[in-house]
């Protein structure tokens, strides 16, 4: 079954182009099925591309999923037209009253701000309060990874001696957990952040379990599962685009930031040579799992019988 959407979302046209299947709101809502309710909390700059690289993933399911996409009512949109924002997203306080099955949280370019000094922390905080009572599962990304972890966990985020730039290798911890059934012994995903969550801060909260890790020490931790499933973190970046490092790359070189080439992300190394997009299957396998192992296979028929 497919991702229900408005059929004006500029992701409509991208997944048409890409042969993926999805259904517009008004025929989904003629079906005799209750769909799995989940919400994205986008934090990303750009929104657009963020959306249809989420949308893409969380179609490749059988299940019938409904999506809503929230924004942080507490922070002015730089880069994406009031008038999108304005037609696709709800804020909190839309949606505070409602339950979902699911719900991610993305990423931020704000890394390097302490939590406390991003304008939208408050409003974060008080959603992932919110989750714990309202949402069956909460997937965290990246720098929303962080936050989860350090708001409800105290675990601090660490400044890394360089930037975790490119795709690396990644080996499984834990293969009992259903969250990476299917996975290879080696798999690749993308990351690019400048600050990371130490592996002995984990390691103090025992109801936190590592499932995978990198050997590169400038990546570490990748994924870990907390409160029996209703928390997913995961430090990178499975849902980029094959392009989406390059034109981070492009974009801190002209910044003059000095950013070394993406690691393990061109063929032989060699930007001519074009890119080796290797993480595609491992993050579609993510998102399978988390929607089927902690969303569907858990969450009530009636959500008001989430606690």
């Amino acid at each position: 079954m497919p991702i229900m959407i408005n059929n004006n979302l500029p992701a409509a046209n991208t997944l048409t182009q890409e042969n993926i299947f999805w259904m517009e709101e008004a025929r989904a809502s003629r079906q005799d099925i209750r769909p799995l309710r989940i919400a994205i909390l986008n934090l990303m700059p750009t929104k657009i591309t963020t959306e249809t690289q989420l949308l893409r993933l969380l179609s490749n399911t059988p299940l019938q999923i409904e999506i809503t996409l929230l924004t942080a009512a507490s922070h002015k949109t730089k880069n994406t037209s009031a008038e999108h924002m304005l037609e696709f997203y709800k804020t909190f306080a839309d949606v505070r009253d409602m339950k979902f099955d699911g719900l991610i949280i993305t990423g931020a370019p704000v890394e390097r701000m302490e939590f406390e000094q991003v304008d939208y922390w408050d409003e974060l905080c008080a959603i992932i309060d919110w989750s714990k009572k309202n949402v069956q599962s909460t997937l965290y990304i990246c720098w929303g990874a962080q936050a989860g972890l350090y708001h409800s966990y105290g675990i601090k985020k660490a400044e890394l001696t360089e930037k975790a730039f490119g795709v690396f290798k990644h080996y499984v911890t834990d293969r009992l957990c259903p969250l990476v059934r299917g996975f290879d012994d080696v798999f690749f995903a993308p990351h690019s952040r400048y600050t990371g969550v130490l592996d002995e801060d984990i390691a103090k909260h025992p109801e936190i379990t590592v499932l995978a890790r990198s050997k590169d020490p400038t990546v570490g931790v990748y994924i870990a599962l907390a409160n029996d499933g209703r928390e997913v973190y995961v430090t990178g970046h499975s849902e980029y685009d094959r392009e989406t490092l390059l034109l981070e790359y492009e974009r801190d070189q002209k910044q003059g930031l000095g950013t070394a080439m993406p690691e393990n992300y061109f063929k032989h190394g060699d930007s001519s040579q074009g890119i080796m997009m290797n993480w595609r299957s491992h993050a579609h396998l993510l998102y399978s799992n988390w929607l089927n192992y902690y969303v569907y296979q858990a969450t009530p028929y009636d959500l008001n019988e989430l606690k």
